[in-house]
Parts: C-alpha cells; sequence; structure tokens
C-alpha cells in the first residue's frame, strides 16, 4: 500500500486527507481516509511541518500501516542541502523511520539544490520537485515519474488536492 496526504486550512481548521493505493501507476484510490481538525496554530515560515504534521499524524493513527511501502507528502523532505529537517523528514521520524517518504512539491525551495530532483511530466514546462528520505531520490523519482496522468501533476495527487478543499 501506499499512502499520499495533503493537508488544506481554513480559519483554524485543517482538513487532511490521505489516499491509499497499491500501485504507482494505481489509477483509483483503494481507501480515502479524512479529518478534520478544529483549533490549528498559524503559519510560521521555515516551520511549515509544525502545522501540518500533527494533522497528519492525527489521520495516520485511523490507518494500518503495517504494509505501507511509501508515503508522499506535498511538501519538501529537506529544507537545505545540509538537511534541515522539512516535513517529509519529520514523518520519516514519526513512523520510526521504517516507511520511505516522498516529498512532492509543486514549487521550488531556493536553499534546496542537490537533495531535489525536478521531474517534468506530460508536456509541462514546469517542474515538480520531489525529496525523499528512506529510498533512493532517483527510484522515488521513477515511482512519481510512474503515477497515473498525462498531466504535470498525476492524476491520484490531483483528486487528493481536490478532495482536501471539499469541505
Amino acid at each position: 500500500m501506499i499512502l499520499a496526504f495533503d493537508t488544506y486550512y481554513f480559519g483554524d481548521q485543517a482538513k487532511t486527507v490521505c489516499l491509499a493505493f497499491e500501485t504507482w501507476a494505481a489509477t483509483e484510490a483503494a481507501m480515502v481516509y479524512s479529518e478534520t481538525l478544529v483549533g490549528i496554530a498559524n503559519y510560521v515560515p521555515g516551520q511549515f511541518y509544525k502545522r501540518e504534521l500533527p494533522c497528519i499524524l492525527s489521520l495516520l493513527q485511523q490507518i494500518d500501516i503495517t504494509n505501507v511501502k511509501a508515503i508522499v507528502v506535498d511538501g519538501y523532505v529537506y529544507l537545505n542541502d545540509e538537511h534541515a529537517p522539512g516535513l517529509g523528514r519529520h514523518l520519516y521520524d514519526a513512523v520510526q523511520r521504517k516507511i520511505p517518504i516522498i516529498g512532492v512539491a509543486k514549487s521550488n525551495f531556493a536553499t534546496l539544490n542537490k537533495s531535489k530532483l525536478l521531474l517534468l511530466r506530460g508536456s509541462s514546462i514546469n517542474p515538480l520537485y520531489i525529496t525523499s528520505v528512506g529510498i533512493d531520490l532517483q527510484t522515488a523519482g521513477q515511482y512519481i515519474a510512474a503515477m497515473t496522468g498525462l498531466y504535470r501533476i498525476p492524476t491520484l495527487l490531483k483528486a487528493l488536492d481536490r478532495e482536501t478543499k471539499t469541505v
């Protein structure tokens, strides 16, 4: 099983959704998990994980992670080339470094140059920015490249984004 998480913020609330799918080439989710939390802290620049990680960990408690092969997050694993931890690295530590984490970001993070892979999908001229921990970066990029969809954002990740915004 592969899990992909995303969170949407509105007011002091956050809706976190997880799509579970069997293979990287899956066309639909096998399961959808969702949770809305109240009393979410404001965003602090450089400390995004403090806002989103509690949401992911709360929803993760509802999921049997015994056979999870990887977790995909909307964001970065590392914040710079010295490996300052981002959301993905903090999540990796929270799952006791047992499940590889792949970060998929839509915008560039300028302080990170070496530890990210730029992935062009479809006919897009704008890359996705891939980071990873617990799995080789090239392999992580191949997995995201193999996801179904003709466009920049894989179909399941686009569906995940839409689902988070359904409040």
